[in-house]
């Protein structure tokens, strides 16, 4: 299994449910989770290096880059001719890349082609709320049957919430706002 493919340490997983972190269930529940927050926010969260990217124009001084933190920006070709760093643009790692020199982006759709890196080198480095609803979402899916609402074993009844059983806790729905990826109207 892939280091970068769980948004989520098994190991805090397993402690929670008294489980061996190999344990194939454990895994799956873990993996479908990370896969299904990515599908939410609809980016890897993990570092993606290079990822080319072709943006409109805003006609501002300033845009947001489609997914941070940005982690670098190797290029930056506006009608193709390739602007400078520190002269034509700068960039910080919360993704607005700001035009230098009193200028402003056009306002013009696909008028800008960025390569940037982005995301998060590890899982000590994904952000705790991620890591939270990932693991919160993959102990449902150990814990609770898909589509069961309530289930009783001989004289004991348990009943999960709908949320628990759907994966859209208040902290999910969050986090996948928090982190999904930016369009040009976000700014």
């Amino acid at each position: 299994m892939a280091a970068d493919e769980l948004l989520a340490d098994p190991a805090e997983l397993a402690v929670k449910l008294g489980r061996s972190e190999d344990d194939p269930k454990l895994l799956y529940a873990l993996r479908a989770a990370s896969r299904r927050f990515r599908g939410q926010v609809r980016h890897q969260v993990t570092l993606v290096t290079d990822d080319e990217e072709t943006l409109d124009g805003n006609g501002r001084e300033s845009l947001l880059l489609p997914v941070w933190p940005v982690t670098a920006v190797s290029a930056v070709v506006l009608n193709d001719t390739t602007l400078v760093e520190g002269t034509d643009y700068e960039w910080s790692e919360a993704g607005i890349l700001r035009r230098l020199g009193c200028l402003h982006w056009p306002d013009r759709l696909r008028c800008l082609r960025v390569v940037y890196s982005h995301g998060w080198d590890g899982l000590d480095q994904i952000p705790g709320d991620i890591q939270e609803v990932v693991l919160e979402r993959a102990e449902a899916g150990v814990n609770i049957p898909v589509g069961v609402q309530s289930q009783t074993v001989g004289g004991q009844s348990v009943t999960f919430g709908a949320q628990a059983a759907a994966g859209s806790t208040e902290a999910w729905v969050k986090a996948v706002e928090k982190y999904k990826v930016r369009t040009s109207g976000d700014a």
